[in-house]
């Protein structure tokens, strides 16, 4: 996911696109002070996820995700993604970005991490208690997130197909996935822009 190109245009396809990758919330901009904040992003998400034409040009696939890319405000990379029944990211984080998503139709599960873990030099590493955070997002909510958020969302219906808009700034230089048994969160993969185009 480098450059965003033109709102609404390509990139439509059923592999997994990058994933949702967070830290706390707050109005923290990207390591570029001169780019989107937090709350700009937030603001955008919002603002498309109530577009109705943009959420309905979006296919739907009963077996996998869908996803269209977005021009973001400010050179940030945003993503239009459908979510079938019973479908999710795994956990993973976006780096250096910050970002936010808002929830255009359905509900998400977001289960996160309230702590910041080391950038490099680690496979594995023990979590301690209290730290798992768990927000359910209806159609028309969201959340904005930091840099280096560890999360991974969920669409839990059996049934029914969740829509989503996502930004993120800095366009995603990484993302780092996860395996998680209990309390122990495994590095498994990095995977770079090259990975996802």
């Amino acid at each position: 996911m480098s450059v965003p190109s033109p709102s609404a245009s390509t990139s439509l396809s059923t592999s997994t696109p990058p994933s949702t990758r967070t830290a706390a919330s707050g109005g923290e901009s990207g390591p570029d002070s001169s780019g989107p904040s937090v709350a700009d992003l937030l603001a955008f998400v919002r603002r498309a996820a109530e577009d109705t034409a943009l959420i309905t040009s979006l296919p739907l696939d009963p077996e996998g995700r869908t996803w269209l890319r977005l021009e973001g405000p400010g050179g940030s990379e945003a993503w239009l993604i459908g979510w079938p029944p019973g479908t999710g990211t795994g956990w993973h984080d976006h780096a250096e970005s910050t970002g936010a998503f808002t929830v255009a139709t359905g509900a998400l599960r977001e289960h996160s991490l309230a702590a910041r873990l080391p950038a490099d030099g680690w496979k594995s590493l023990e979590l301690d208690e209290g730290i798992d955070r768990t927000r359910q997002l209806a159609t028309g909510q969201g959340r904005g997130f930091g840099r280096h958020h560890v999360h991974e969302v969920l669409n839990e219906s059996e049934h029914e197909h969740a829509v989503s808009v996502h930004a993120y700034y800095p366009p995603l230089p990484q993302i780092r996935r996860y395996s998680r048994t209990g309390a122990v969160l495994r590095l498994e993969q990095t995977e770079r822009p090259e990975d996802w185009q």
